[in-house]
Parts: structure tokens; sequence; C-alpha cells
């Protein structure tokens, strides 16, 4: 027996969702086309997952209107949406076999036993776990225990699927493997997945675009590319990709570049990556740790002296805390074999790309 996808896309409407007085989600409109993985991601308290929520009916809107598949769901409970969700947890019972925990949705829901079972079966071979089917979960490892929680989402044939944080409780290496996993799972099967997470890397590596919730409101909406290259303000500047934010100033724009003033220094910026509405004046540069360039020669050129406050080696790269009088600075260099020891004074370069002028 196959698994069938029946994709469909969901749409907000101005939804709110109020606790008394408390705002958790305040207005929010979007739009996700069927077949999609897209990501909300912000902070902790910024309403990602109380949305996730609302679209699985776990959670009711105070006002607007959720659809699914362009059916008004607004005020439908979770049991009649084609929806589930996988758990940050897993949820497994203990005492079931694998198979048994992939079946019990499909029993439940009033399938026959031979044909839950032979449906189980082929959700876990589609998580690589085809084999696995005795064993308890507490045979398995965390990883295996996640592609458990997710055979037994999809054996339910969802509209859409769900994930709510799902590698949090995993080690760096395996978050890595499985988020590549769960990628390409949902990209084989045409799955529109909501995702939810708090790690930037990990909603850049998954999705096709990315909603950023800051303070119960969206942010910004984009694909991972132009929310890393063009982000609209300081939030989301910091928070994809943790850039350094600078006090400057636009002084010009032609020939498709922007002038910026920097201390001293007046950097050349792509005019795609400046906001076209933003007036001359006051900004901020919003500079990657990955775009500063430290060179032994000081006080020549567009440069900024700095000092090194701390050099971290980690392996594949060199962290350094700079300080100038731009502020602090965080830098990212890829040169482990000569590092720039501590205490030394140097000129910082930037890149010019990962370079970006936000509103101030």
């Amino acid at each position: 027996m196959s698994i069938a996808t029946n994709a469909s896309g969901v749409e907000f409407r101005n939804v709110t969702r109020r606790y008394g007085q408390a705002v958790a989600v305040n207005d929010v409109s979007f739009s996700i086309r069927a077949g999609d993985l897209v990501t909300l991601l912000g902070p902790s308290g910024c309403g990602k997952t109380t949305t996730l929520r609302m679209i699985a009916g776990l959670e009711m809107a105070s006002s607007g209107t959720i659809l699914i598949g362009g059916k008004d769901v607004t005020r439908l409970p979770a049991t009649d949406r084609n929806v589930t969700m996988v758990f940050q947890s897993y949820a497994l019972f203990p005492h079931m076999t694998v198979a048994e925990n992939v079946a019990y949705g499909l029993v439940v829901g009033g399938m026959r036993k031979t044909d839950a079972a032979e449906k189980a079966a082929a959700g876990l071979d589609l998580v690589g776990l085809s084999g696995y089917g005795q064993r308890l979960p507490s045979e398995l490892s965390g990883g295996q225990q996640q592609r458990v929680a997710v055979a037994r989402a999809l054996v339910l044939e969802p509209e859409v699927l769900l994930f709510d944080e799902p590698l949090s409780n995993l080690d760096a290496k395996l978050r890595r493997k499985m988020r590549d996993d769960i990628r390409d799972l949902q990209q084989t099967l045409g799955l529109t997945s909501v995702y939810v997470t708090h790690d930037q890397e990990e909603a850049l590596a998954v999705s096709d675009r990315i909603i950023v919730m800051n303070r119960s409101v969206i942010a910004q909406i984009g694909s991972p590319t132009d929310l890393y290259r063009r982000p609209r303000d300081r939030f989301v500047a910091d928070f994809i990709g943790g850039a350094n934010l600078i006090e400057a100033e636009l002084i010009g724009r032609g020939d498709g570049v922007a002038a910026v003033r920097v201390g001293h220094a007046v950097l050349p910026v792509p005019d795609a990556d400046v906001a076209a509405d933003l007036p001359l004046g006051g900004v901020l540069l919003a500079v990657r740790p990955n775009a500063i360039r430290l060179r032994a020669e000081v006080g020549t050129g567009n440069g900024v002296p700095v000092t090194v406050r701390k050099a971290t080696y980690l392996g594949s790269h060199m962290e350094y805390g700079l300080t100038s009088a731009l502020g602090d600075l965080f830098a990212i260099d890829t040169n482990v074999v000569n590092p720039v020891p501590a205490g030394t004074t140097v000129t910082a370069r930037f890149a010019d790309d990962g370079v970006m002028v936000v509103p101030r």
C-alpha cells in the first residue's frame, strides 16, 4: 500500500489570538502555496508556535479567517481538519511497537488493522526504518524516534504537515542530517509543510520561504536569500545571520550603487540591497560577520582601525570580538593558520558581499 499526498495551501487573513488582555498573535496575514515548506521563525514568545497551533486547530483564532485548501476552517476543531503535527517530544507510546505507533491514528480512524499495518510499513520504509517495526521506541535512538513520529504523521495523508521544533532534542550533527532528510522527504512527496523553529540556520536550510515573527506580528516574509541579503529592518538583519549594526549615513545613489559613509570611510553598497524608499540621511549598515576582513596595515584607505578584544579558535574558522570607534564588532575568518592575536590593532575592511543598508 502506498502513501498518497493531498497537499493544500494555507491562508491567514488578519488573524489575531488573544488570551485575555495579552495578544499572542496580532493581525497576521500570509499565504502558503500547496507543496511548499514554510518556516515560522522568531525568538521565544514571538507568536510562531501559537500560529502553528491555530493551523492545527489546537488553538482557536480570536478574530480573522484561516483557510486550508480554500476552505474556511477557522471554527473547525482539530479533529475535523486534515492536518497532522510532528511534536518536539515525539509523543510516542512507550508500550507500543514502532509499527503500532505508526498505525495508531489509522486504526483509531476506523481502518482495518491489516490495512493499517501495511500502510505503517510503507510509512516506515519512506523514512528509512524498514525492518524496525517490532522494536519498542526505547530501543531506538533519538533520531530514529523522530523518524517514527514523521512516519506516523505521513500515513494519515494530511493536507498540511506541521513541525513544532522537531529537532531541538537532537545533537548538532544529527540535527543537520535530520533537517536534510525532512527537506528531501517533503520535496519528494510534494507535502505542504509548516515548520517552527527559533534556529535561523535551520530555517535557512529547509525553507522555500520564511515568515519571520517578532512581538506577535510578522516582521518580514521572503525566501532565505531575500531575508539574508535584503532584510527589511534591524531586527531581521540581526536575527537572520547575526549582522553587526553600525550607525551610518546614506549620502548618494546612482548607477546601481549607494554610497554610505561609515566613520571616515565611504563604502559602495549595491543599490538592490537598499530599500527603494529609503531617503538619504541616517541609516544602519548591517555587516555580516564573514564580510569583515582583517588586514595588518592600519590607517590606510577605506578601512576602520579595530583592536582584537577576543580571538576564538573553532576548528574551521576564527571568531573575533573587535573594539572600534564604530562600536563593538563580531567577525568570522576562515584563516585559522595565521590568526590575529588578541590585543592586536589592525584594519577592518568590509567585503562587497554581506553588507546591507537598513532603516535606523
